[in-house]
């Protein structure tokens, strides 16, 4: 339930920054509401999947430089999260496309942190409630 939950979030924050940044695109979903829903699905759990395995490593990788930038380098590791699932997705029918790294994948890293932090504050807050 927990994964679909996250699949589903990122779907709307991958979503609100399509909707926001001009440079960020979902594209090979033609046929639809019901299509395009998929698409931001297919392209949320790609960018869950590269959240979960990729992401530790770089950014352990990227530890001394981001306590040297008071952790404002993590903002770019997020746009590069971004600009490789757009990469990982190419192959597929459905495209998430980042025009370019400085301003579509920084501000659209920056979108879907803030809309991840409030969708999750909200969402998940609700489901670890005690009944």
């Amino acid at each position: 339930m927990r994964i679909l939950l996250a699949i589903v979030l990122n779907a709307l924050a991958l979503g609100a920054a399509a909707w926001i940044v001009p440079g960020i695109t979902v594209e090979g979903a033609d046929q639809g509401a019901g299509a395009l829903i998929l698409s931001y699905l297919f392209v949320g759990a790609v960018f869950g999947l590269v959240n979960v395995v990729i992401k530790p490593i770089v950014a352990f990788l990227s530890l001394p430089i981001t306590c040297l930038t008071l952790g404002l380098f993590a903002v770019i590791v997020n746009a590069g999260m971004l600009m490789l699932t757009g990469w990982l997705t190419s192959w597929a029918p459905v495209q998430f496309v980042v025009r370019d790294f400085f301003w579509s994948a920084v501000l659209g890293a920056i979108v879907v942190s803030l809309v991840s932090a409030i969708l999750n504050r909200f969402v998940v807050a609700s489901f670890d409630e005690p009944r």
